[in-house]
């Protein structure tokens, strides 16, 4: 079964800040580096109807073959690139988590 790394960026203190962080750190090329990396999705939390604040604002969704090529991938140099740079611009913070794709 495949698996996927979720990264789960909380609302920000500042969006507009976030979004040019998030786009000056290139984290979406640094992701696309990861050995083993089948498919990137990047999606950005729609805001809630009646104004309250969303769960999330954006996430990165990472798909690999299987566990243990995501678990590989994490420990090389390129996460060693990537990792920091998701840290840098998570002001009110970040989840990190792996799944296994129940696909059906």
């Amino acid at each position: 079964m495949s698996t996927k790394i979720t990264i789960i960026y909380d609302n920000p203190a500042d969006v507009d800040a976030f979004e040019r962080g998030f786009a000056d750190t290139k984290q979406l090329e640094l992701a696309r580096a990861l050995p083993g990396l089948e498919r990137l999705e990047s999606s950005r939390v729609w805001p809630k109807e009646d104004g309250s604040a969303t769960p999330a604002h954006r996430l990165i969704d990472l798909y690999f073959a299987d566990y243990d090529t995501a678990s590989k991938a994490v420990a090389t140099e390129a996460a060693g690139r990537l990792f920091p740079t998701i840290f840098e611009i998570a002001t009110r913070g970040v989840r990190i988590v792996f799944a296994d794709v129940e696909e059906g």
